[in-house]
């Protein structure tokens, strides 16, 4: 055989690699209204960027009748590319092979990857859509699943890792993308759970449809198990790319800078109206948040979830940073177990890969109830101080309006390595609201006023008094808790500003092997 039969021969096979499961398997994928594995990694990736590894590998399996069975890839797509120009890792899965389940050889395909990301330091982007292990293959498909999370441990906090699940995503599959740091699910075409609703009727008797047990809704609004919820693959994609925009490439380098039109010292009047004069009137942060940023950008994280706590991705001057924001609008922005985890993981991500955190505050303090108590919310509540207290990044912190009790220490106070912490000047830092503080100040006083009007009368005035005393972020700024009582429409001057001193910012915590937060 001449080398150019041997070329042809080469070409016959990238071309049989590149149909998968086979013409007809494509089409029932597009049936579904799902894309095939090189097609997602297409969309995703610069045009052209993509160089595949692996393309040749089949499993080696015999048994169950698998030795007539072979397909070269072996039922995942992977190798490395650009996205904006920025290196990347990515495999995807093949749904048309064998339903996309995982095999040893598939499994060794995956480890190839993530190990040169990790020698190279860039992002590694998994797409999910497989039915689980390959049951012919027994143990060796279940040793190469815990193959594939040992590296995702490994990884962890030393490059980026982003999990887009466009399919079924089940059993010891789900483990992967809970270990990576954002999850992408698409609406309708996507699940994730541990059992599926044949096993939950067995052994619950209950009743549940592949959706309504960990359809993309699910994950984004009731379990957190998920970051974002795409219409579709396309949006997904999108999500992926413009979430990578704000990332470094590991965890040695920053993040991208960007240059930026919008003027540092453009002043937001409306900000100087946005508190409303009753305390207990609700405002949404989300308008403070998209007034003060570049652009008016900001790439929300678990949006659906606990949303008492907005978090997510925007850019001062150019320079990346992550923004967490009590939300008056819900639950009058209480922490809560969930607003707790949420925060507290994103916190850890942000310090894990140097980018600044912004914290907004205006909090009543933790939400009671025995529901929240019997839920562990001490521990809960300790993640998001402990992650605050650990992050070596620059923080600064705004408060809004309220910060009251243990949740002023928690939402990165002064206290806790807080590096800048500005006030507005409406903002009341105090350990209870002042209804509350003169209930239990003067009690025995007031118990002892048996005419009603007179007793609401010394009630109202020890309750102005507190206001005047305490009702003030002036208190907190005598003590240097405060650094600043800033006019609300220069926030954006002076978040820029802070940044711009804090660039150099180096702060270390003692060795160690790792700590032991509350888990």
């Amino acid at each position: 055989m001449g080398i150019q039969d041997k070329i042809k021969e080469l070409m016959a096979m990238r071309e049989k690699a590149r149909l998968g499961g086979g013409e007809k398997r494509i089409e029932s994928q597009h049936q579904k209204g799902k894309y095939t594995a090189r097609e997602r990694i297409e969309m995703l990736l610069d045009d052209g960027s993509f160089e595949e590894f692996d393309m040749f590998v089949s499993h080696r399996t015999v048994d169950f009748g698998l030795d007539k069975q072979s397909y070269l890839s072996d039922g995942v797509i992977t190798g490395y590319g650009t996205i904006d120009g920025r290196l990347v890792y990515v495999f995807s899965q093949d749904f048309t092979v064998f339903g996309g389940s995982l095999s040893e050889m598939y499994a060794q395909k995956i480890c190839k990857i993530m190990d040169k990301a990790m020698k190279v330091g860039a992002p590694v982007i998994g797409i999910n859509d497989s039915g689980g292990a390959r049951i012919q293959e027994g143990v060796k498909s279940l040793g190469g699943y815990a193959d594939i999370f040992q590296r995702n441990i490994m990884a962890s906090g030393v490059v980026p890792q982003i999990s887009a699940i466009f399919g079924p995503c089940a059993g010891g599959a789900v483990y992967s993308p809970a270990l990576t740091d954002f999850t992408v699910m698409s609406k309708g075409t996507s699940y994730m759970f541990v059992t599926g609703p044949k096993v939950v009727k067995t052994v619950t008797n209950e009743i549940v449809t592949e959706e309504e047990l960990g359809g993309a809704s699910v994950h984004t609004s009731k379990s957190g198990v998920a970051h974002f919820a795409a219409d579709n693959e396309e949006e997904g994609i999108l999500i992926i790319r413009k979430l990578l925009s704000y990332l470094p490439q590991n965890n040695m380098e920053d993040p991208p800078k960007t240059v930026c039109e919008d003027p540092i010292d453009r002043l937001e009047d409306s900000l100087n109206e946005i508190i409303p004069d009753n305390p207990n009137k609700p405002y949404d942060v989300k308008d403070v948040i998209f007034s003060v940023v570049d652009n008016s950008e900001f790439l929300e994280v678990q949006r659906h979830y606990s949303p008492n706590i907005v978090i997510g991705y925007a850019k001062f001057n150019g320079t990346s940073v992550g923004i967490v924001a009590n939300q008056p609008n819900y639950l009058a922005g209480v922490l809560d177990i969930n607003a707790s985890r949420k925060a507290a993981r994103f916190v850890r991500f942000c310090d894990a890969f140097n980018i600044p955190i912004i914290t907004f505050v205006d909090v009543p303090g933790f939400l009671p109830g025995t529901a929240q108590e019997y839920g562990g919310i001490i521990i809960h509540g300790a993640k998001l101080l402990y992650a605050y207290g650990e992050a070596t990044v620059p923080k600064i912190t705004i408060i809004l309006r309220k910060a009251y009790g243990g949740a002023y220490d928690v939402m990165s106070s002064k206290h806790l390595r807080g590096d800048i912490n500005y006030a507005w000047p409406g903002s009341e830092i105090a350990v209870m609201g002042p209804k509350g503080a003169i209930e239990v100040l003067h009690a025995k006083e007031a118990s002892a006023i048996e005419n009603p009007e007179e007793k609401a009368k010394f009630l109202k005035e020890k309750e102005d008094e507190y206001k005047d005393k305490f009702a003030n972020p002036y208190v907190a700024a005598k003590y240097g808790y405060i650094d600043d009582v800033i006019e609300p429409r220069n926030t954006r001057f002076r978040i820029i500003r802070a940044l711009q001193m804090l660039a150099t910012k180096k702060d270390v915590n003692p060795p160690k092997k790792h700590s032991n937060l509350p888990l």
